[in-house]
């Protein structure tokens, strides 16, 4: 049986909410979660499973700590943003925290799911001016709502599925 620490850092609760789900969801490993600050003894691990919550187009500062510092470990990573999954700026934040392990670790794989957008980073951002790109638009209006279901149980049983079953068939 594999041994699998899920971490994650979290800012609002996504990452957090992403990460007991996918923990819960794991199937047939000796699993342990942590956040991050407590998990940077990884040495008994078999698999890492690191999520962060995306800042300014990638991981976290403390994500980009810790994934910079794993080596020779089988790493799943998962992310949340405020922003379409499926989107140039999603795939991106993904992309931009498996450029931190790929060369010292082998990545089994990737997940990337929008998250709620913090209420009061939408207060901030009614207050830039007209011409900042971050200002609420009806567009970005509509997204804010739709983020506001995320992560959901849907984007967490997909998450834990994919997860499990590349540990299970020892990707």
């Amino acid at each position: 049986m594999k041994k699998v620490l899920v971490t994650y850092a979290s800012k609002t609760g996504n990452t957090k909410k992403l990460a007991e789900g996918i923990y819960d969801g794991l199937q047939d490993a000796d699993k342990t979660i942590l956040p991050m600050e407590e998990a940077r003894d990884t040495k008994d691990y078999d698999v890492i499973l690191a999520g962060y919550w995306v800042d300014k187009g990638g991981p976290c500062a403390e994500a980009k700590e810790y994934l910079g510092a794993l080596s020779g470990k089988k790493v799943g990573l998962f992310c949340t943003l405020a922003f379409w999954p499926d989107s140039e700026h999603g795939y991106g934040a993904i992309l931009a925290g498996e450029a931190l392990v790929k060369e010292q670790n082998h990545v089994i794989g990737k997940f990337h799911c929008q998250g709620r957008i913090d209420p009061e980073l939408i207060k901030v951002f009614e207050k830039m001016p007209d011409d900042n790109p971050h200002k609420p638009t009806p567009e970005k209006r509509k997204r804010y709502r739709i983020s506001e279901n995320h992560p959901s149980a849907e984007d967490i049983a997909c998450a834990a599925q994919m997860f499990s079953e590349r540990i299970a068939y020892d990707v």
